[in-house]
C-alpha cells in the first residue's frame, strides 16, 4: 500500500444556481480540481462519483471527454462524497492506478427531502407518523440528549450563530449574513426544540478531488496532503439512527464511535492531536452530539465548550469552519467532500479570511446519514 495524496481540490459554490444543472456543477468542480493539481482529464485513471437528486454522476463524461476512463458510480446517502473518496483512495493506495478523481454534485427541490418509507425497508406506518420527515427524528434525538446531559437550548443556538458568523468569510457557502443569538433562539420553530435557523437546507453544488500516488504526487511537485486514513461504518446493534423503528431503554453503539475509532487506529494519532474538525451538522445538536461521537469530549462536556468558544476559529479545536452544513447547505453527493475540500484549503493555508491559525497539522472530517452510517477522513499536511 502506498501513500496517498489529495493534490487538487475544485469546488462549485453550494447554494442556489439557477439555469446550472447539478451535474454542470460537478464538471465545473472537476475542471477546478484538475486544474489546481496541474494535471489534464486526460490524465486521470480511474473516477469515482455520484449525487442523489442530479443523475448518474459517469455521464459528465459527455463534458470532460471521452478517454475510456472507469467511471464508477456512488450511492451511499448523505457519504455518497466519502464513499468516492475511500474508492479513489483504495484504488491508488492498491497501486491500481496513480491517478485518480473523487466528485460529488447535487441539485436538490425546496422544501424538506420526502423519502419514501419502502426504499428503507421500512413499513407504511413508520412514513405516516411523520418519522420519515428528518426534522422531526432528529428534533426527538436532540430532546433525549439534552436531558441526559444538560445540554441547554442557547447551546444549541450557540451552534448555528457561530456557523453564519463563518460562512460569512466562505465564498462557497450559501449563508453568508450573521444571525445573533435571539434571531436564532426566537425563530419559527420548526420540531421542538429545533428552530429555524438550527437546520440546514438541501442545497446544490458540486466538489472534486484529485487523488494521487506519493509517487506521482513527487513527479508532478504537487504540494498535497496526506490522506492518513479513511473509514466507513454501518450501525451496530441498538443504534438509534435515522430511519430506526425503535430504539433501546439502553443505547447501543453508534457508527460514528466505530468509524472514529477506526480512522484514529489507521491514522495513528489521538482525538488530542487534531487541529480542525468538520463534523457532520445537518442541524446543530447533530454537532453537540457528534463531538462526543467522534472522541474529542465526553457527553455533556459540549455545554462548556462551545460557551468557552473552544470551537470557533480561534479555538483549542475549531469545527466547521466554513460553516458545515448550516452555512453551506446539503447537496447530499457533494456535502461530505466538502468537508475534506475545506480541510484542503486549511492545511495548505489557502482558507482566507476564515485560516485558522498556527500551521495546521492533522485535519478531521466526519459525514453521517440514514440509515446510520458514518465516514471519517483524517488528512496530513
Amino acid at each position: 500500500m502506498t501513500d496517498v495524496h489529495i493534490i487538487g481540490a475544485g469546488i462549485h459554490p453550494f447554494g442556489r444556481t439557477e439555469g446550472r444543472s447539478g451535474r454542470d456543477q460537478g464538471v465545473f468542480a472537476v475542471r477546478e480540481a484538475l486544474a489546481d493539481a496541474g494535471v489534464a482529464w486526460e490524465d486521470i485513471e480511474y473516477a469515482y462519483g455520484g449525487s442523489s437528486s442530479a443523475g448518474n454522476a459517469d455521464i459528465m463524461v459527455n463534458e470532460l471527454g471521452l478517454t475510456g476512463v472507469p467511471f464508477i458510480n456512488v450511492a451511499n446517502g448523505c457519504a455518497t462524497g466519502g464513499s468516492a473518496l475511500a474508492a479513489a483512495r483504495n484504488a491508488v493506495a492498491a497501486g491500481q492506478c496513480d491517478l485518480a478523481l473523487a466528485v460529488g454534485f447535487d441539485k436538490h427541490e425546496r422544501g424538506a427531502f420526502n423519502p419514501e418509507p419502502s426504499d428503507w425497508g421500512l413499513p407504511g406506518w413508520y412514513g405516516e407518523t411523520g418519522m420519515m420527515l428528518t426534522t422531526q427524528f432528529f428534533a426527538l434525538k436532540i430532546q433525549r440528549y439534552m436531558q441526559r446531559h444538560g445540554i441547554s437550548r442557547e447551546t444549541l443556538a450557540r451552534v448555528p450563530e457561530k456557523a453564519f458568523r463563518n460562512g460569512e468569510k466562505t465564498p462557497h457557502a450559501w449563508r453568508r449574513s450573521p444571525l445573533d443569538l435571539e434571531t436564532i433562539l426566537h425563530s419559527p420553530m420548526v420540531n421542538d426544540p429545533l428552530t429555524k435557523y438550527m437546520f440546514c437546507s438541501p442545497a446544490e453544488g458540486g466538489v472534486a478531488l484529485v487523488i494521487a500516488s506519493e509517487k506521482k504526487a513527487r513527479e508532478l511537485g504537487a504540494k498535497g496532503v496526506r490522506v492518513a486514513s479513511i473509514a466507513v461504518r454501518t450501525r451496530p446493534p441498538g443504534s438509534f439512527e435515522v430511519f430506526a423503528p425503535s430504539i433501546r431503554s439502553e443505547p447501543g453503539g453508534k457508527p460514528t464511535e466505530l468509524a472514529s475509532q477506526a480512522a484514529f487506529e489507521e491514522a495513528g494519532v489521538g482525538p488530542g492531536e487534531i487541529d480542525i474538525a468538520q463534523l457532520q451538522d445537518t442541524e446543530s445538536g447533530a454537532e453537540i452530539m457528534h463531538m462526543a461521537e467522534n472522541g474529542f469530549c465526553e457527553d455533556g462536556k459540549q455545554e462548556a465548550w462551545i460557551a468557552e468558544g473552544r470551537t470557533e476559529i480561534g479555538g483549542a479545536l475549531p469545527v466547521n469552519t466554513d460553516g458545515g452544513c448550516l452555512a453551506c447547505g446539503e447537496p447530499i453527493g457533494a456535502s461530505g467532500l466538502r468537508q475534506v475540500y475545506e480541510n484542503v484549503q486549511q492545511l495548505r493555508g489557502r482558507a482566507g479570511e476564515r485560516q485558522v491559525p498556527g500551521a495546521p497539522r492533522l485535519a478531521y472530517s466526519h459525514v453521517y446519514g440514514a440509515p446510520g452510517l458514518a465516514a471519517v477522513a483524517i488528512l496530513e499536511r
